[in-house]
């Protein structure tokens, strides 16, 4: 069984989830910027073609980030709650490792095991 994290340890986690969120906010705007400037420059069919195909893979991603934005913020919202590193199923610690692994979980390995076991038998 884990132990609850002492401050120093969600000071640690707060800092990782900003630094993740700047970093997501950072590439946006870089986006942002280059689909701009793409949309803004005469291209031939050829590349035309070729820009959209980069744009659509870029808009996924972004999508993608999308979400894991909105898992970060969630985990922060968890941190002010005092909430952060409790598992959202059974309410034990979530193990530091996993924590470090992957900082915006809401449950311990054993649930999310548990969790994937039955989505395997499901689908």
């Amino acid at each position: 069984m884990e132990q609850m994290m002492d401050s120093n340890q969600m000071e640690k986690f707060k800092n990782i989830l900003i630094k993740q969120i700047d970093h997501i906010l950072d590439q946006t705007n870089v986006s942002r910027s280059e689909l701009n400037a793409e949309n803004n420059r005469e291209t031939e069919c050829i590349d035309q073609a070729s820009v959209q195909l980069d744009q659509s893979m870029r808009l996924r991603l972004r999508s993608r980030e999308s979400r894991l934005f909105n898992k970060l913020r969630l985990a922060l919202e968890r941190i002010d709650n005092g909430i952060y590193g409790e598992c959202e199923i059974c309410g034990e610690p979530i193990s530091i490792k996993r924590l470090e692994a992957r900082p915006m979980t809401t449950k311990c390995i054993h649930c999310k095991e548990e969790e994937e076991h039955l989505e395997s038998i499901l689908h």
